[in-house]
């Protein structure tokens, strides 16, 4: 049986009596890490704009609605060279050196200046990121790319650069988690945790989906989250966080995902009853989640694989269905980090045919869910790292039964 990981015993806020997160080692071995896999593929340099991987090789944080605004120029050898757009240097980064931060000439993604300022644009940009490689000796050397678009890639390869994909290069990188960040996944968890309890209390008949999204909001921001994912709420409609106003009777389930702390995440779900005890068939789906869950968990251990852990996950066939290709998403296994879904992943239809090995260090949600009708959707989570013997839990909202809210008493009672 999985046992839960040791808790944190300091909050968000950074004091001199005592070791808390080490920001600046972070910062350090994650850019070691990034260095070690271009070595290991015999990528000379990378060019990044994914918000996660810039934020992962520089420590610098910038809007996600706008890739390609910002972006990272990584020699293997070299330090990071920083393009913003405001042209100046940024303050408070005291690790970038001053010259390596320059003006970014690219644009954001897609063609909203029109095609003829998009190319002009692209091939400045590209001139320009030419230039930067000479100045490290890699100009004739393979460059890593990730997420631009189709203009920038197209003005690269035509100044001569050869380029490959490498977002999964950094994914592995990124797949094991240093001391640090598993303790700023860990306090994201807690954060969720503050926002479970308010959502706890106002679970009631008559509130709506979309007021309670909004009692969880409130209570994330209050407990210090960076960002907010969101927080789809369903009480029985179709759809998310509705006008639909809660009854007694209802299964509500919630999941807090993309809530960050220093940018990492989390995917945290549970399920309610409003008012009663449960139904036997409420309680069976409980049951069949949870018990998948905790059987994948068990089955994540150094030297065991993702093939390992999906075996316990539910068959398309037990549901009717002729394939996997039908349940995608349905039971899942991801890893977490500065992005929401990492390496390792476990799910049936891709674990059996390309299994991933676990290691320590590794951090990964646990999901699994039961659908009827009658009742509505019940689905749960658990956040789990990859400890030296089996997965540790670090996530402390009940889930071994179902959680009753605002609970109305009979005289039998």
């Amino acid at each position: 049986m999985a046992r839960l990981g040791s808790k944190l015993l300091f909050g968000t806020e950074g004091v001199d009596w005592e070791e808390r997160i080490n920001f600046a080692r972070m910062r350090e071995e994650r850019l070691s890490r990034t260095r070690a896999a271009l070595k290991k593929y015999k990528i000379a340099a990378c060019l990044l704009c994914q918000p996660d991987n810039v934020r992962y090789v520089t420590g610098i944080a910038f809007p996600t609605f706008l890739p390609q605004l910002d972006y990272v120029l990584l020699g293997a050898d070299h330090e990071p060279v920083y393009y913003q757009r405001l042209g100046r240097v940024m303050k408070g980064c005291p690790w970038i050196r001053p010259e390596n931060f320059r003006l970014a000439l690219t644009k954001w993604r897609g063609y909203a200046g029109g095609p003829e300022v998009t190319r002009a644009l692209a091939k400045k940009f590209a001139a320009d990121i030419k230039t930067s490689l000479k100045e490290m000796g890699l100009e004739k050397e393979k460059l890593g790319i990730d997420g631009f678009d189709e203009p920038a890639k197209q003005a690269l390869r035509e100044e001569g650069i050869e380029l490959v994909e490498v977002m999964p290069v950094m994914l592995e990188a990124r797949a094991v988690k240093t001391q640090d960040e598993i303790n700023c996944l860990k306090m994201a968890a807690a954060i969720v945790d503050v926002a479970w309890q308010a959502v706890y209390e106002c679970i009631k008949p008559g509130i709506r989906d979309r007021e309670i999204e909004a009692v969880a909001h409130e209570a994330l921001l209050k407990a210090g989250a960076e960002t907010i994912g969101f927080v789809p709420v369903t009480s029985g409609a179709p759809a998310r966080s509705t006008d639909k106003r809660v009854q007694v009777g209802d299964v509500v389930t919630i999941d807090f995902v993309g809530i960050t702390y220093m940018g990492y995440t989390t995917c945290y779900y549970r399920s309610f009853v409003v008012g009663r005890k449960p139904t036997a068939k409420e309680k069976d789906m409980h049951k069949k989640c949870y018990e998948r869950i905790y059987k994948v968990i068990d089955a994540i251990k150094p030297g065991a694989t993702t093939a390992d852990a999906a075996e316990h996950f539910a068959p398309a066939a037990s549901y009717g269905h002729p394939s996997e290709e039908y349940l995608v998403g349905h039971d899942l296994g991801h890893g977490l980090g500065l992005s929401m879904y990492e390496y390792p992943a476990i799910e049936r239809l891709y674990s059996f045919q390309s299994p991933q090995p676990f290691e320590e260090g590794m951090v990964l949600a646990i999901e699994a869910q039961e659908d009827d009708p009658g009742v509505g959707l019940i689905k749960l989570e658990e956040m789990v790292v990859v400890g030296k013997t089996g997965a540790e839990v670090y996530t402390r909202m009940p889930i071994e039964d179902l959680i009753i809210t605002s609970p109305l008493l009979t005289a039998t009672e």
